[in-house]
């Protein structure tokens, strides 16, 4: 295969990935009611529903609070997508070191959320985002090897 095929091949899945992390940071950012995004697995974790656990006169300002930590959260998720995004067109994947010091991290990242996603809330909607993250990590890792240097 060509050497330019390839290397789009290793690059573009990571691309992908870096601006999949700010769509989704955004939508925990900008949701009136961001916890409701994977409301039936937080519901199973807590192992009650939001409107009784609101309902308690001690949890009335429970949303606010939530709000705050769902919106760290996208900003957090937004940050992590955009380093990967400026990362990817800096170095362009162009070298065994920027290559495998991105896959490594990734790796490493992809392996503990899939962990805790499938620990801790194993009903999460979010659990075919991780898969197809994991397949763009896999088609980079694989092209990375196809490479010339």
């Amino acid at each position: 295969m060509n050497q330019r095929y390839i290397h789009n091949f290793i690059w573009i899945p990571i691309f992908i990935i870096g601006f999949g992390n700010v769509c989704f940071g955004l939508f925990w950012l900008l949701h009136p009611e961001p916890w409701m995004l994977d409301q039936i697995p937080n519901e199973v974790l807590i192992r009650t529903s939001f409107d009784t656990l609101f309902s308690a006169e001690i949890n009335t300002y429970l949303p606010d609070y939530l709000k705050v930590i769902y919106r760290f959260f996208g900003w957090w998720i937004i940050t992590i997508g955009l380093l990967i995004i400026v990362y990817v067109q800096i170095t362009k994947m162009g070298t065994f070191l920027a290559r495998n010091s991105i896959l490594g991290v990734l790796l490493f990242v992809l392996i503990g959320i899939i962990y805790m996603v499938y620990i801790f809330i194993p009903k999460s909607p979010f659990k075919l985002i991780l898969v197809l993250q994991a397949t763009f990590w896999f088609i980079s890792a694989y092209s990375s090897t196809l490479i010339k240097e």
